[in-house]
Parts: C-alpha cells; structure tokens; sequence
C-alpha cells in the first residue's frame, strides 16, 4: 500500500506545504553569497537521495520494480534537477528574483492547459477563475519588486532557461501524477533524488564551480534545504498530487509569493507596501477557489 503522509490531518498538508516551499525562496537569499549555485544544488541533491535511501531502509520500503523506477528517475529530473538548477542558475546570471518568482508563477496556468490533454482532467470554470485570481494576486505581491526592474537590464539567456525551469517542473509534476499513483512516497522521494543526482553531478562538475565560504549561513541554508525543502518538501508534494487535481495542486504555489514576502518581512525587514497586503488578500481567495471541492 502506498505510505500516508507522516500520519499528517488531510487538511494540514496544503498549509505545510506552502510554509515550506516559501522557504526555498528564503534560504536561496540566505546562502546565495556563500556557494556557487549548480554545486549547492548537486550536492543538496545527493545528500537528500541518501537522507531518503536511510529512512526508506529504517521504514522498510517496498521498492517499485523496473518501470517504477523509470518513472520516477524522469520526475526526478525534471522537478529536482532541471528545475531546482534552471531557477538557482538564472538568478545567479543576473535574473531578478521578482522575475523569477512571477515566471513560476506561471506555472498553474501552463499545468490547467495542458492537464486535459495529457491526464484528461477537466479544469471548470470556477477552477480557471481561482487560477486567474492567484496570478493577478501573486503579481501585485510581486508588483513592487518588478517595478524596480529596468527591463533592458533582464538578461535573455536567463529568463529563457528561468522559463525552461518552470515547464519542467509542470511537466514533473503532470508526470508524477499520471505514474506514480501506486508507489510508495518514500521510495518513490528516494529515486527521483536518484535522479537529480545522475543529472546535477556532471552538470556541476562541468559548468560549475565548487568554491565555498564555509560558515553558519551556509550551514544552517544547507541543512534546511536538505531536511525541509527537500524532504519534507517532496513527500508533502507528492501527496498532494497524489490526492488531488494537479490543477489545484499546483494553484498552491500562488501563495508561496506572499509566503515568502512575510518571511522577508520577519527575517530581513523588507517593508510590505499596501499593494502587497491586497495581493496576499487575493491570492488566498484565488487559491481558495480553485483548491476548492
């Protein structure tokens, strides 16, 4: 049988999830001056798949057989690998993290269009409106970071490999879903940072630069990213996508801006304006709705 979310309430996971998500954003900012970006990601990604692989053996797994594996060393690839790199490399080469952030927000529209096609899951009407209303509120949240952005200063190369991240994670995510229904979360988590290891590795061993300023921010970022964004943050996803509609699923991520801008807020002072606080505010009635039923 496949392995419940940590004996988590239903209603908890949603909330969890995104609180850990924003996060990301947050620890991005907080070992950012301190490691080059593909060897950060390599090395986060290889010491999660062995995180994983040992409380798989404690929890005595039940491994998926060929195509299982298969299966989810591509989602792997796709969700930790292309995408975790492609954002971490493009705000590395200039790309202004409001830009970032607003190009993964696009993520929800791109996953409702194409959820049809590919899983023959209906989006309805109300579900298209709450999408809408979580991008329109997630880009005022936005809104005054990108305001501050001289558009001839956006580097192409990066926000074209910012925008490749973003449909890899959509296309992950729609895969997940359409394979993964019968496997065990904890194996399947192991494998598809398997995967993302198979793929960061050369990548950073060729592109990549492995000096590092040793220190506390980079530890305490290192330690975070590995036990919360990654495995907690995984197993939290993969169950929703388990659960539910992608498209609703992915309307979570709407509220990962506001999220983020909170934790800015608390952690580094960064002021809130007013259009921000409507954002959130909207974003949240956006998400409500299209999560809804």
């Amino acid at each position: 049988m496949p392995r419940k979310s940590a004996g988590l309430p239903a209603t908890l996971i949603p909330s969890l999830f995104v609180v850990i998500w924003a996060t990301g954003f947050v620890t991005a900012r907080l070992v950012a001056p301190h490691a080059e970006p593909l060897a950060f990601v390599a090395v986060r990604v290889v010491v999660t798949a062995l995180v994983l692989a040992a409380i798989s053996a404690a929890n005595g797994v039940r491994w998926p057989k060929l195509d299982g594996w298969r299966n989810a060393l591509i989602a792997g690839v796709l969700m930790q690998g292309f995408y975790v790199a492609g954002v971490f490399w493009s705000v590395h080469r200039g790309l202004p993290a409001g830009i970032a952030a607003l190009v993964g927000s696009l993520q929800p529209l791109l996953t409702a269009a194409i959820a049809g096609p590919l899983l023959g899951e209906r989006v309805a009407g109300r579900r298209w409106a709450g999408i809408g209303a979580g991008f329109l509120g997630a880009g005022l949240v936005l809104a005054p970071k990108l305001g501050a952005v001289d558009a001839s200063g956006i580097p192409p190369v990066a926000l074209a490999v910012c925008l490749a991240a973003m449909v890899a994670m959509t296309l992950g995510t729609l895969w997940q879903k359409r394979t993964a229904g019968g496997t065990d979360l904890l194996a399947n988590a192991t494998i598809q940072f398997t995967g993302a290891s198979l793929l960061m590795l050369p990548m950073a061993a060729l592109f990549g630069d492995w000096h590092a300023d040793l220190g506390w921010s980079l530890g305490l970022g290192f330690a975070w990213s590995v036990l919360g964004n990654s495995v907690a943050g995984i197993l939290l996803l993969m169950a929703l996508i388990r659960r539910g509609a992608v498209a609703g699923v992915a309307s979570l991520l709407f509220l990962v801006p506001p999220v983020s801008a909170l934790m800015a807020y608390a952690m580094f002072g960064e002021a809130l304006s007013p259009i921000q606080i409507a954002g959130m505010a909207v974003a949240a009635a956006g998400v409500a709705l299209a999560s809804r039923g």
